[in-house]
């Protein structure tokens, strides 16, 4: 469904990666590896399309993605470094604007949501109230919530305790075992059960690598 071909990406008017091609079906989930400054987080602003890309291709069920960006963005849900809510709303407001974006409100599925994050009880406080990390779950239950075929997560798992790992390494499963796409970048280690990840490496600025 995702196709990159010869993907290559600079910044500063230093080469991060070139020659990077790969294709990301339905079921798939694939971890973007690299060191510090080798372009992850680059290569994920530019698959949301929020980044130009310097060389190659986007493909999108075998179209362009110049051809198809509205379809696209129907599609994609991207979650960056920033939490990306607004702070002067509550945890459940947040969601209810974020529901109502797709048109569709079920106060339920909110509470199911926050209840796989660990915010029940911080449903009705202000997200200026809360700590980053409690804020980043705001953000991650929209997981619980979204549609969209193809998920693009920065560091999906920072400021989460074990058991908050698990429980949306669980849902990262499920999305792929219905056909969903998860794409992501993370410097915690994923807990052993997600066996299923792919890896593509961003090795150097002339080559990248694909494995598992």
């Amino acid at each position: 469904m995702l196709a990159i071909h010869n993907l290559a990406c600079v910044r500063d008017d230093r080469p991060l990666f070139s020659g990077l091609n790969d294709e990301i079906g339905p079921g798939h989930w694939v971890q973007i590896e690299g060191a510090n400054g080798a372009g992850k987080t680059s290569l994920l602003r530019i698959l949301a399309g929020l980044a130009p890309l310097d060389d190659g291709e986007i493909r999108w069920r075998q179209r362009p993605l110049r051809q198809c960006r509205s379809d696209y963005y129907r599609e994609l849900l991207y979650i960056g470094h920033q939490a990306g809510i607004k702070a002067a709303l509550t945890p459940w407001e947040n969601l209810l604007f974020y529901q109502g974006i797709n048109g569709a409100r079920h106060d339920a599925d909110i509470g199911r949501a926050l209840e796989q994050v660990g915010l029940l009880g911080y449903e009705d406080v202000r997200a200026a109230g809360l700590s980053a990390g409690q804020q980043r779950r705001i953000a991650l239950a929209r997981l619980w919530l979204t549609p969209a075929t193809l998920w693009i997560l920065d560091e999906p798992l920072t400021a989460l305790d074990l058991q908050g790992a698990k429980a949306l390494t669980r849902q990262f499963e499920q999305h792929c075992a219905t056909g969903g796409m998860v794409i992501l970048t993370t410097h915690q280690p994923l807990p052993l059960s997600a066996s299923r990840v792919r890896k593509i490496a961003l090795d150097t600025a002339e080559t990248a690598s694909c494995s598992g």
